[in-house]
């Protein structure tokens, strides 16, 4: 039985029923239907943890899905999930795949600075200030331009940014 509808709670059985429906009356081939229902169990299983299951979801989703809008989420979720894990060159990868089907995809910019940015602290920390200078340069390349695209957003990358003197990039 698929995830979505082994959901137990009001608002999940809800979103599942209204999803169904949307699926049911949708101008669009079967294929991207199953995709969606692939990408929509990949959701829920992401958000129990289960990132094994979401996986396997999102991987039949890639599978069947064309368009590059709809895959670009698909590949920001396996980000996602590759990041939690621990996973960082994989997870910088799925992110940048994303942002290749979807070049205004802000979130996943965000994501792969945080990754450098953490990069850069470590290797501070080990004494090794050229290494983080290089994934600080990192860093703020992937900040400037999420922050280009949603200005209102990463306020503390934003910050950042201006106390390293980093900011003035911007514009």
């Amino acid at each position: 039985m698929p995830r979505s509808q082994r959901n137990d709670n009001f608002i999940d059985k809800s979103f599942t029923v209204m999803a169904d429906i949307i699926l049911k009356i949708m101008p669009v081939k079967k294929q991207a239907k199953e995709a969606f229902a692939y990408y929509r169990d990949g959701m829920a299983a992401q958000a129990d943890g289960d990132y094994a299951e979401a996986l396997e979801n999102y991987e039949e989703a890639l599978k069947l899905e064309e368009d590059g809008y709809d895959r670009s989420y698909i590949l920001y979720n396996i980000g996602l999930i590759h990041a939690a894990n621990g996973h960082h060159d994989d997870a910088i990868n799925y992110y940048d795949q994303a942002l290749e089907d979807n070049p205004r995809l802000p979130q996943a910019l965000n994501n792969i600075a945080v990754l450098f940015h953490y990069r850069g602290a470590k290797a501070e920390e080990a004494g090794d200030l050229e290494e983080a200078e290089q994934h600080y340069e990192k860093a703020a390349e992937h900040w400037i331009k999420a922050v280009r695209m949603a200005p209102d957003n990463y306020i503390e990358a934003q910050n950042w940014l201006k106390t390293t003197g980093r900011f003035e990039l911007l514009y």
